[in-house]
C-alpha cells in the first residue's frame, strides 16, 4: 500500500513539473533578468544583479469567452538578439538611438502570443492575438507584486476623466495596496536598494489607456476606462459618458496591443537618458517627415495678451494689433510661431469664421512675412465636429499648427480620436500641441506632427506648480515623451511671497530656474509664456533662453538625485547646454559638474547664469558671467531654494 502512494505522489510530482514551465531572458548587458513561469497562468519576475524587483506578476486578457494566459499551452518560443539605430523624426534626448536587446516570443495554443523584450535599463511586454474579425476585450490583467515594500511616487485622479495634472502624491506598495486608491501612467517606484522602476505603456492604439489601482487587499492591479456607448455634451468643450459597454475595447482580432515596460537603473542619472519608449515606439505612418519643424513658441494666454509700455501705442488684449506686437517679438528674436489661444474665433464652437477683432488672415499674412507662423487653438469638440474641413480649411489659410485642447478622456473612443486628429493633421502638414490631454503613449513616433503634450501639472497652474513637484518631472514624466511645461516666467517669487494673476502672472522660483527649465525640460514645441514687454526688458535672459534648442543630437546627465535635484547637459551641434534645479527643501545646495563629455582639443566660452546672492529670499536676482572651459575641468554650482543653473558652452 505504501508503495501505491509513493507511486501516486511522485506521479503528481512529476506531472507538476511536467506543467511548469520557466523561461529566462537576459539583457545585453547580462544585469537584468525575466524569469517567465507557466502553470495556471503566466507570470514573469524580474531581477537586477540578481536581487528580485518585481515578484511573479501575471497577465492574462480577456478577450470574447476566453481568458487568454489562463492554463497556458506553449506551442514553441524564439529568442533573438536585436541591436540597430533608431533616428527620431523629432529627437528629444538623441538624434541617433541605440536599439539594442534581446527578445522572447512565446506562441500559444488559441491563436495568441506574448512577447517580452530585456533592455539594457528595463523590460517589456505584450500580448499579440491573430483571431479572425473583430474581438471585444473585458479586461487585461496587469498586476503588480514586489518582494519587498516600495516608495512610490504617483498621481490621483479622481475618476478616468483626467487631464493627468495631479501633483505627485508618496505612498507605499503597501499602503496603495491595502486602498482602492487609482493613479495614471507614468509612475515610479523607489526599492530600498535604491533601484528606480517607472512604469509606462506605448503604443497604445485603438485601445484605452491603462490605469492602475489598489484592491483593498494588498494587490496592485490595473484597471481601464469602459467603452463609451452614449455620452451627453456639457458645454462647448465636454461629452461625458453616460452610459458604458461591459467591454473595454472593441478590435480587431489579429493585432499587436500597447507595450506594459518597466524602466529600471540603479542610479537615478539613466532615467534621465533612458529611451525605452523610442525602442519600442510603433513604425513611423509619414514618408515625409521635412516639413515637420519643432521650434519655440510665443503664447499669449498666460500673460493675458496684455503687452505694454512706451512702444505699446495701441489699446493691447485679443486683437489685430497685439498679436502683431506678438510676431513682430518673435521676428526679432528668431522664435518659430506665435500661438493664439481661444478667442481669436468668434465662437468656440466655429472654427471657420474669425473674431472680427483679430483678423486671422491679417496676422498669418503678417506672420508669413516676418518669417512667424501661427498656431491656433481649438477645442476638441470643435474639431470632431469639423475633423472633415477643418485642417484643409486651416492649411489653405496658412495655419502651421493646431493647439487642442480639453480631452479629459482616456477610453479608447478617445484613444482613436486622437490619432484621427493626428493623421488629418498630417495630411495637410499641420503640427499638433495636445492640452488638456494624456501623456505620450507612441503616436507621436507613428505621426511625428503631433509634437507635444500637456498631461503633467505645469505652469498654466500658478501657484499650484512649484519646484517641490516639478523637480520629479525629468525623472518621470519627461521619460515617457515631450511634455508642454509652458516656461519662460520673468516675475520669480519664492513660495512665501507668491501672489499672481494674468495679466501678471508669475512663477515659483528663482529667474534661473526658468531659464534652466528650457534645457532641462523636453517638448518639441517649446513655449515661451511670458509678456514680450517683459522678455525685451531682460534681453540677455531672453537672448539665452531663444537660443536654446528644442531637439537634441545627445543628453549626458551629470547630477541626479529624484525629487531633489537634477544636472543635465545637451548638446546640439558643437554647442553644449547645462540646465540644473532644484527644489524647496535646502537654502543652498552646491553641485560639482565635471566636463568630461567637452571633446578633449578645444577651448570653450561658457556663459552661464546662476542665482544671486538675494535670490532665497528675492527670486528675480540672478548673475550673468563667463568663463573658459575644457574637458576634464570641474566647475561648482550653486543652487538656493527653488533656484537653478543655466549655461551655454560654445
Amino acid at each position: 500500500m505504501k508503495k501505491v502512494f509513493l507511486l501516486i505522489f511522485l506521479f503528481f510530482a512529476l506531472s507538476q513539473v511536467v506543467m511548469t514551465k520557466n523561461i529566462e531572458l537576459i539583457s545585453p548587458n547580462g544585469k537584468i533578468k525575466t524569469s517567465v513561469e507557466l502553470t495556471d497562468k503566466i507570470y514573469y519576475s524580474v531581477y537586477y544583479d540578481d536581487d528580485c524587483i518585481l515578484e511573479k506578476n501575471s497577465l492574462t486578457l480577456s478577450v470574447g469567452h476566453e481568458v487568454l494566459g489562463e492554463k497556458p499551452k506553449l506551442k514553441r518560443s524564439k529568442i533573438k538578439s536585436v541591436n540597430t539605430i533608431i533616428k527620431p523624426a523629432v529627437p528629444l534626448k538623441f538624434s541617433e538611438v541605440k536599439n539594442g536587446y534581446n527578445e522572447l516570443l512565446l506562441y500559444f495554443n488559441r491563436d495568441y502570443s506574448v512577447e517580452f523584450r530585456a533592455f539594457n535599463d528595463g523590460v517589456s511586454y505584450r500580448f499579440i492575438t491573430n483571431k479572425k474579425g473583430a474581438i471585444k476585450v473585458f479586461n487585461e490583467e496587469v498586476s503588480l507584486k514586489t518582494p519587498q515594500n516600495y516608495k512610490c511616487i504617483v498621481q490621483y485622479p479622481s475618476d478616468f476623466n483626467t487631464n493627468y495634472e495631479e501633483p505627485y502624491s508618496m505612498t507605499t506598495t503597501e499602503e496603495w495596496g491595502k486602498s482602492d486608491k487609482m493613479v495614471v501612467l507614468p509612475l515610479l517606484f523607489d526599492t530600498p536598494k535604491g533601484y528606480k522602476i517607472l512604469m509606462g505603456e506605448t503604443d497604445v492604439s485603438d485601445y484605452p489607456r491603462l490605469f492602475m489601482r489598489g484592491d483593498m487587499s494588498s494587490k496592485i492591479i490595473s484597471v481601464f476606462p469602459k467603452f463609451p456607448l452614449e455620452v451627453a455634451q456639457e458645454g462647448d468643450r465636454s461629452l461625458k459618458s453616460v452610459k458604458e459597454a461591459d467591454y473595454i475595447a472593441e478590435t480587431q482580432g489579429e493585432r499587436t496591443f500597447p507595450w506594459r515596460y518597466f524602466v529600471i537603473v540603479a542610479n537615478d542619472k539613466d532615467l534621465l537618458s533612458s529611451t525605452i519608449p523610442v525602442q519600442l515606439a510603433p513604425k513611423q505612418a509619414l514618408k515625409d517627415v521635412s516639413w515637420i519643424h519643432p521650434g519655440q513658441v510665443s503664447w499669449e494666454w498666460w500673460n493675458g495678451a496684455a503687452p505694454y509700455g512706451e512702444d505699446v501705442n495701441f489699446v493691447s488684449g485679443y486683437n489685430l494689433d497685439t498679436y502683431k506686437y506678438y510676431i513682430d517679438f518673435a521676428s526679432k528674436y528668431g522664435v518659430s510661431y506665435i500661438i493664439m489661444d481661444e478667442g481669436w474665433a468668434k465662437s468656440t464652437e466655429d472654427p471657420f469664421t474669425p473674431n472680427p477683432k483679430v483678423d486671422v488672415h491679417e496676422i498669418i499674412r503678417y506672420g508669413k512675412d516676418k518669417n512667424v507662423g501661427v498656431i491656433l487653438w481649438l477645442t476638441w469638440l470643435s474639431v470632431e465636429n469639423n475633423i472633415d474641413k477643418v485642417f484643409k480649411t486651416f492649411a489653405e489659410w496658412g495655419v502651421k499648427g493646431v493647439k487642442i485642447d480639453f480631452m479629459d478622456r482616456s477610453d479608447q473612443w478617445m484613444v482613436n480620436y486622437y490619432e484621427r486628429v493626428a493623421k488629418e493633421a498630417a495630411k495637410h502638414q499641420l503640427l499638433v500641441d495636445f492640452h488638456g490631454s494624456f501623456t505620450p503613449a507612441g503616436l507621436e513616433y507613428k505621426y511625428p506632427n503631433l509634437i507635444s503634450y500637456e498631461g503633467l501639472r505645469g505652469m498654466e497652474q500658478m501657484g499650484g506648480c512649484h519646484p517641490d513637484n516639478s523637480i520629479y518631472l525629468p525623472f518621470i514624466r519627461n521619460v515617457v515623451g515631450a511634455m508642454d511645461y509652458t516656461p519662460g516666467a520673468m516675475i520669480s517669487m519664492q513660495p512665501e511671497f507668491y501672489c499672481s494673476k494674468r495679466p501678471n502672472s508669475a512663477s515659483i522660483g528663482t529667474r534661473a530656474y526658468q531659464m534652466a527649465l528650457f534645457v532641462v525640460f523636453e517638448s518639441g514645441l517649446q513655449m515661451l509664456a511670458d509678456n514680450p514687454t517683459l522678455y525685451y526688458r531682460n534681453s540677455e535672459c531672453t537672448e539665452f533662453i531663444v537660443n536654446v534648442p528644442t531637439t537634441w543630437d545627445e543628453t549626458v546627465p551629470l547630477v541626479a538625485e529624484l525629487g531633489e535635484v537634477v544636472a543635465v547637459a545637451k548638446r546640439k551641434g558643437d554647442k553644449w547646454y547645462i540646465g540644473a534645479m532644484t527644489n524647496n527643501k535646502k537654502n543652498e545646495r552646491t553641485l560639482d559638474l565635471d566636463l568630461d563629455f567637452l571633446n578633449s582639443d578645444k577651448t570653450y566660452i561658457m556663459t552661464y547664469f546662476e542665482d544671486g546672492i538675494n535670490a532665497h529670499h528675492q527670486a528675480m536676482d540672478y548673475r550673468r558671467k563667463s568663463d573658459t572651459v575644457k574637458k576634464g575641468d570641474s566647475i561648482t554650482v550653486k543652487l538656493v531654494r527653488n533656484g537653478g543653473w543655466a549655461a551655454i558652452i560654445e
